[in-house]
């Protein structure tokens, strides 16, 4: 494949990119020619920003999706994809000329609406994130249809990936950007693997090009002495399989040096420089039956000292999307190499992913695209909805166990809680506790690969709102946040009825009556949050009651007044009642912004959390509210996970400048990889700044920000 990406991207010449398309279909369909020659006629007398003519662009698209799909159908698409979006040709004259195989494929990539050149945003603001997350969704939903949509885009944006070099280099960056948070995770996930790691180097050049440069010039500058020590390793193996009885005729090892964006990782994981990574170099060892990898992993543990921790055996527990390959990393004389094992089956799987299946027909197990219909989250947010497919997407994974058996992928990380949501989301919602290798432990636990977890569940809901920060699966975030946004809308609708009551002189039910009969029940949970909805239904309750035999005159009798503001220590309240001072409760501890509610007893506001269990109890009770609000600009609160090197003095460097920047620290934890090298350290901060993008972009320039999440109102879509 690096032969055949090479040429295109050198390729400027119509004919040269015929050449091409051609040698990966040496017999093309009258079909195929009848696409060619239609997106020639309709694509003539357009440019590219290079200035070649812009039918090279689909031909070359057309040329990547034959060579990892060899599926005509998907060649005509491509080689038709823009023609509606830049053409005078519609849906309805494609029709008439091709099969509706071809027309969908091209009318699920005509709804994917692209971010030109010309329409990108800045780098920091949230509308790119907007639209990235976008196009994000109406990639996936189209290819929910026909995930054939997604691998022609996928060659789309590569081909786009190798002739960057035409636009400048804001524009680099923009695309570089979009494509390692959008197109490669989606690579990865459809098992690409050739496809995911060009897109990331591609990337990662225009990104960071000082990082890329590191990598290069050291790669380049030690590459007799890698490719010296690879050689010698793969002899080594090469020896021992046929001094075992392997003919040379029955295997294969490949030996390479890893992917630059995977060293880079590394590098950013752990603290560490390019000198001190230790795993540089990956040998695959190819076999004719499964049953010969356990064979071979046995003779690579028996010759070499094994790495325990980074054994992996997805042969018997495949990976979702269908991956099947031995992982185990041996120490040789030389230092650390991964070595792959895996059948030349499930080598064209895990190179083609869900692409090998029209490219090699028979013999090729399909790829499990559940997980696809997965992501179509209910969320109506559109970055919480990226953040969750995100997640999802790109992930180290684990495997754990039911008591039965059976397994489940989670991302690295995951906790007891996620496993539950993974079994049903019933039974996450009711979990209570969790058996853990037959211990009992919290749903927040962290699990490793290989555990046999048990979900103890109830008849009722266990879960508290804060513990969306703490799973990683978007089922169980999704699950919390729909959970505790039906809480907080109920707990706000009888907050209402009770504020009311209280201004009033009336009974909760008196004022539910007369809401509903205003037509305010599907709205009313707004009245705690927003003074001014809580002014307007003051008003329209004022004139009903005054309308009706109520009197409202009998009020004022009673001693109703005008509600006005009072403003004590933090906190704004709208009240008619008298007020002398301002109390917590000992059940909980709210902090500035968080969401809170108010109780009236004996002259003062009670402040709980909105969320308190005895608050709740209160509300459902009827007790006398008040309504309330913070008084001063409310703080947002942020968890940033930075990569350290670990050296004297840079933890106090990094207090310095985050000091500098306006942040709040509030608490700090060390990642440890080892008992010498710190991977990275995890920080709470508050900040004045509201906006997370901006907030990114300004520690970035700073440090190596790897991950950067708002802690405010994580459960609340906003």
């Amino acid at each position: 494949m690096d032969a055949f990406l090479s040429r295109a991207k050198e390729i400027e010449t119509i004919e040269e990119a015929k050449t091409l398309l051609f040698e990966q279909i040496p017999s093309p369909s009258a079909t195929t020619i009848k696409a060619l020659n239609l997106a020639l006629s309709a694509h003539e007398g357009q440019k590219r920003k290079s200035g070649q003519p812009y039918i090279v662009h689909p031909i070359l698209v057309a040329a990547i999706t034959a060579m990892v799909s060899n599926d005509e159908t998907m060649v005509q698409a491509a080689l038709l994809h823009d023609v509606v979006e830049d053409t005078s040709y519609s849906i309805e004259d494609l029709q008439q000329e091709f099969s509706l195989d071809v027309v969908h494929m091209v009318e699920g990539l005509t709804k994917i609406v692209e971010i030109r050149d010309e329409k990108l945003i800045p780098s920091g603001s949230d509308e790119r994130l907007i639209n990235s997350a976008l196009t994000f969704r109406k990639m996936l939903i189209a290819s929910i249809k026909d995930v054939r949509v997604l691998v022609i885009k996928l060659c789309d944006r590569l081909h786009n990936m190798l002739t960057l070099d035409a636009l400048r280099p804001e524009k680099q960056r923009r695309i570089s950007e979009e494509t390692l948070v959008v197109y490669a995770p989606i690579a990865h996930r459809l098992g690409i693997a050739r496809m995911k790691n060009y897109l990331e180097d591609l990337s990662f050049y225009y990104i960071y090009p000082e990082d890329y440069k590191l990598i290069d010039d050291y790669i380049k500058s030690n590459a007799q002495n890698l490719q010296f020590k690879l050689n010698a390793f793969i002899q080594k193996v090469k020896n021992v399989l046929q001094k075992d009885g392997f003919l040379p005729d029955e295997f294969e090892v490949i030996g390479r040096v890893k992917h630059y964006y995977s060293i880079y990782l590394k590098m950013h994981r752990k603290g560490v420089s390019i000198d001190e990574v230790l795993d540089l170099l990956a040998i695959r060892i190819i076999v004719k039956e499964p049953i010969e990898c356990y064979r071979v992993l046995g003779l690579m543990h028996l010759t070499f000292t094994p790495l325990i921790s980074r054994f992996k055996d997805y042969i018997a527990v495949p990976k979702e999307n269908g991956y099947k390959t031995i992982h185990t990393t041996l120490f040789d004389e030389e230092g650390i190499v991964e070595a792959q094992i895996r059948t030349a089956q499930m080598h064209k799987l895990a190179e083609f992913g869900v692409a090998a299946h029209w490219k090699y027909k028979e013999g090729v197990d399909r790829v499990n695209l559940e997980w696809l219909e997965s992501l179509n989250y209910q969320s109506e947010s559109i970055e919480e909805f990226y953040e969750l497919a995100k997640s999802d997407l790109f992930s180290e994974d684990i495997t754990v166990f039911s008591p039965k058996g059976d397994y489940y992928t989670l991302p690295k990380g995951s906790v007891a809680l996620d496993f539950a949501y993974a079994i049903h989301s019933q039974i996450g919602l009711n979990a209570k506790e969790a058996l853990i290798n037959k211990h009992p432990s919290s749903l927040l636990t962290t699990l490793k690969n290989g555990d046999i977890v048990k979900i103890i569940d109830d008849t009722r809901p266990h879960l508290h709102c804060s513990w969306v920060d703490t799973v990683k699966t978007s089922k169980a975030q999704e699950g919390i946040r729909t959970h505790c946004r039906a809480r907080i809308k109920e707990s706000d609708t009888l907050s209402a009825y009770n504020i009311l009551a209280t201004l009033f002189h009336h009974e909760s039910e008196t004022i539910k009556e007369m809401t509903e009969a205003l037509g305010l029940k599907e709205t009313l949970h707004k009245l705690p949050n927003r003074i001014d909805y809580f002014k307007e239904t003051i008003r329209k309750t004022a004139e009903y009651m005054g309308a009706r035999e109520v009197r409202f005159w009998e009020l004022l009798k009673k001693g109703y007044k005008k509600p006005i503001k009072k403003e004590i220590e933090h906190f704004m309240f709208f009240t008619n009642k008298a007020l002398d001072g301002v109390e917590f409760d000992y059940c909980c501890h709210p902090k500035m912004g968080d969401q809170i509610v108010a109780f009236y007893k004996d002259g003062k506001a009670i402040i709980h959390h909105k969320l308190c269990k005895k608050a709740y109890e209160k509300i459902v009770a009827q007790e006398p509210m008040i309504f309330v609000k913070w008084r001063t600009s409310k703080l947002s609160r942020y968890r940033l996970t930075i990569g350290l090197q670990n050296q004297k003095g840079v933890l106090a460097d990094l207090l310095a400048k985050l000091t500098k920047l306006d942040l709040n620290v509030i608490s700090i934890e060390l990642g440890i990889q080892s008992s010498e090298s710190a991977e990275y350290c995890q920080i709470e901060v508050e900040s004045s700044e509201s906006k997370k993008s901006i907030l990114s972009e300004k520690i970035s320039q700073k440090f190596k920000l790897i991950e950067i999440i708002n802690l405010d109102d994580a459960y609340n879509n906003k």
